[in-house]
């Protein structure tokens, strides 16, 4: 696989927020949002076996691994990396951007997809792939990262077309005002979780954190 860096934090987005994980971060994005924060991993990276990055991880002592990127979905070894942890009984989350088939990864019970929904601030919104929705299950999470009013109205629309089981996150993107999107959410009484980056709360905008 080609992987940017693989490092032992606590997760800072998500559900999972705060627990103790293993990242595998991936090489290589087929997007360019504009508020992107890790823009160090639209490079080649470097070569790792499946069998080293496991290593890593048991050395870490960690229940749960992230698998990020850049996006994890472009590269096929990433169903080979899962199923192996899947036979260890580590519990993997997926980030990707939500627009590539996210169906390989759900023949692994426990395994967790979570996928953006892109807004239009991010310029990749015309990227967003329909047709994963409906395969998402109630462990899975739906985000949509938020970065202004035009971002909420466009979210609000996509969850009023939601129906499925998936858990809905709206993150404010970095640096904006967190507080006021939480206002909006209260005020049309939407079933959501507003939720920050707990890893930049605590060390700030700092990569392998």
């Amino acid at each position: 696989m080609r992987i940017i860096e693989v490092f032992h934090s606590v997760q800072g987005e998500g559900p999972w927020t705060g627990v103790r994980t293993t990242f595998v971060r991936t090489a290589r994005c087929n997007l360019r949002c504009r508020w992107c924060d890790t823009k160090y991993s639209f490079g080649p990276g470097h070569e790792r076996s499946i069998a080293s990055i496991v290593r890593e991880v048991e050395r870490n002592r960690t229940r749960h691994v992230c698998l990020t990127g850049g996006e994890p979905l472009l590269q096929a070894e990433s169903v080979d990396l899962v199923r192996e942890l899947f036979h260890r009984g580590i519990h993997t989350v997926i980030e990707t951007g939500g627009s590539l088939d996210v169906a390989p990864y759900l023949a692994y019970p426990g395994v967790v997809i979570s996928m953006d929904v892109k807004c239009p601030s991010s310029g990749m919104a015309a990227h967003n792939r329909s047709s994963n929705l409906p395969l998402l299950r109630k462990e899975d999470v739906v985000k949509f990262v938020i970065g202004d009013r035009r971002d909420y109205l466009y979210a609000r629309r996509a969850l009023g077309k939601y129906r499925g089981p998936a858990t809905v996150v709206f993150q404010p993107v970095w640096g904006t005002d967190a507080g006021r999107l939480a206002d909006w959410v209260i005020k049309d009484r939407l079933d959501v979780r507003v939720m920050l980056q707990e890893h930049k709360v605590l060390w700030g905008d700092v990569p392998g954190r």
